[in-house]
């Protein structure tokens, strides 16, 4: 196998692959020569990345899905199966941001869609892809982490609650699998620019002036580099990381350490252990 492309012919679903860091992330696997399921809401953001990917020579297949609907989820990754064969990896990318505010301040029905995007979203495409990668007892699913999930962030606490709910829902599936030979663990991808940034500058001071400041630095910088972010993503979805799961690994952490050593059962999890 060529070491330029590290997971030719290897099948990878990617949710929320039409925009931000989903769509960083299927181009990267791209370029290491996976084929790609595309799944997303928008055809027209679906279309567009499709279209990247082909022309950069990668081959990818688009999935229009709602990941809040399981039946829709279901039948993309049974279509999937059927044009390029079974999975190896999943990305759970898909998620929003919900309401921006107080929490006194916000619609109930606006927090529950959060929850219902960021958190059984993710548990509806775990449920959809487990089951052939079990029976294979071969598999990697890498899900999203965000803002919030291992502190409090005030003014976002539905995007900051189930982004935690996934966290402690990928520790535990971690440790379900640990005798199946499929790994799952969280990536958080650090701050970076997508329409999300634009969001909180449009909320104004309804988020606050240190989100304010952080998005505006992000808008400025970029914030983290793709490349990071998609480093991160192939070493977790590769064999050498077989060793690691059911844990919650930022971006800027030194995680390339984690190749050759043994994983503490405590390190990166959400409840992080301090010696004081």
């Amino acid at each position: 196998m060529a070491t330029d492309r590290p997971f030719q012919d290897h099948v990878v679903l990617v949710t929320g692959a039409g925009r931000g860091i989903g769509k960083r992330i299927a181009l990267g696997f791209a370029h290491a020569g996976a084929r790609l399921g595309l799944l997303a809401r928008s055809k027209a953001e679906l279309d567009l990345a499709h279209l990247e990917i082909e022309h950069a020579g990668g081959s990818s297949l688009r999935l229009r899905a709602d990941v809040r609907d399981y039946e829709q989820v279901n039948a993309a990754v049974e279509r999937l199966r059927a044009h390029f064969g079974d999975l190896h990896v999943v990305v759970c990318a898909a998620a929003i941001q919900g309401p921006i505010g107080p929490f006194v301040d916000v619609q109930p029905k606006h927090w529950e869609e959060a929850v219902q995007t960021n958190l059984f979203g993710v548990m509806n495409v775990c449920r959809a892809a487990l089951p052939s990668m079990i029976a294979k007892r071969r598999g990697k699913i890498i899900v999203l982490g965000g803002g919030g999930a291992g502190t409090a962030r005030p003014n976002f606490s539905a995007y900051a609650a189930s982004k935690a709910a996934v966290v402690r829902f990928v520790e535990t599936l971690g440790e379900e699998l640990r005798h199946h030979n499929v790994q799952i663990n969280c990536m958080a991808p650090g701050g970076t620019y997508t329409n999300m940034t634009d969001e909180i500058l449009r909320a104004g001071e309804r988020a606050g002036p240190k989100e304010i400041a952080d998005a505006q630095q992000i808008r400025l910088t970029g914030g983290v580099s793709p490349e990071r972010q998609i480093a991160l993503a192939l070493f977790l979805a590769s064999e050498t990381s077989n060793h690691i799961s059911g844990k919650i690994i930022h971006v800027n952490d030194e995680w390339r350490k984690l190749a050759h050593s043994v994983v503490h059962p405590e390190i990166y999890t959400l409840r992080r252990v301090q010696k004081v």
